[in-house]
């Protein structure tokens, strides 16, 4: 499927330069579409422009943000760490980083803009902790979300399901605010995807570990079959999907909700 409406749409995608995140820019250049992309090092791709993001840092977000001028139709925060990085860095990268960015852009963004979110199929758990979350994903600033999670590591655990748990419940509480003004926003849920930051995981964690993560399909995704689900939660097509995680998991959310066996985390 071809979603002609983006071309000539200025776009911005994190983690552009592998994994979904390239993957997803490729897709949209190929289409016509004005793709700004943002990420710690530039892709092989023809970009309108490329700023360079670091997500752990404050600094580099705010000049990643202010250094294209014009508005901005869709946002595809792709943009992820590994789970063999501390927890803190974790937290930074794969939620305070993206929530830090998208508040940001959110100010270049009119009626009919969507944002697209990329979770994990990790954190599937999530409504058992909503307390807990939203303690976190309401603190006011970035600098107040590193403290909460340094002072409640030991309650929160790991940085890696913790924080893409926070991007589900973030992006509920952000539709229900953002949807007044005209703009949707998503989440994506993927399983195991064959990218650059599995084959880390892969040095790190058993086997058996991973190869739970592709029940029942029994393989990975490849990025590229993550990419159209992303590209229907921000295009006209889904002008009445908002506040939705959608799992591309190849079933794998499905199979721990009926057996009960809840999150490998």
């Amino acid at each position: 499927m071809t979603f002609t409406e983006y071309e000539n749409k200025r776009v911005v995608v994190t983690g552009c330069s592998s994994g979904i995140g390239l993957a997803v820019a490729n897709a949209l250049v190929n289409q016509g579409a004005e793709v700004i992309g943002m990420s710690r090092r530039a892709p092989d791709l023809n970009l309108a422009e490329f700023h360079r993001l670091d997500l752990a840092s404050v600094k580099s977000i705010e000049s990643a943000a202010v250094r294209f001028d014009g508005p901005v139709d869709a946002l595809f925060n792709c943009a992820g760490a590994p789970p063999i990085l501390p927890s803190i860095e974790l937290v930074k990268v794969n939620f305070l980083g993206p929530r830090l960015l998208t508040q940001y852009l959110l100010e270049r963004m009119g009626a009919g803009a969507a944002i697209a979110n990329v979770s994990s199929s990790v954190a599937c758990g999530w409504r058992a902790h909503l307390d807990l979350l939203g303690e976190f994903t309401t603190t006011g600033s970035f600098e107040d979300g590193v403290a909460w999670y340094e002072k409640n590591e030991g309650i929160a655990g790991h940085g890696y399901p913790f924080s893409k748990e926070a991007v589900n419940l973030w992006t509920l509480q952000q539709s229900t605010a953002l949807i007044s003004r005209g703009i949707r926003i998503n989440s994506s849920s993927p399983g195991a995807v064959q990218t650059p930051l599995m084959e880390v995981s892969e040095k790190a964690f058993p086997p058996a570990l991973l190869a739970a993560t592709e029940y029942p399909s029994g393989r990975r995704s490849s990025p590229e079959e993550q990419v159209q689900p992303l590209l229907f939660l921000n295009s006209s097509e889904a002008s009445y999907v908002n506040g939705a995680d959608l799992a591309v998991d190849g079933g794998y959310w499905a199979s721990r909700s009926v057996e009960g066996s809840g999150s490998l985390w």
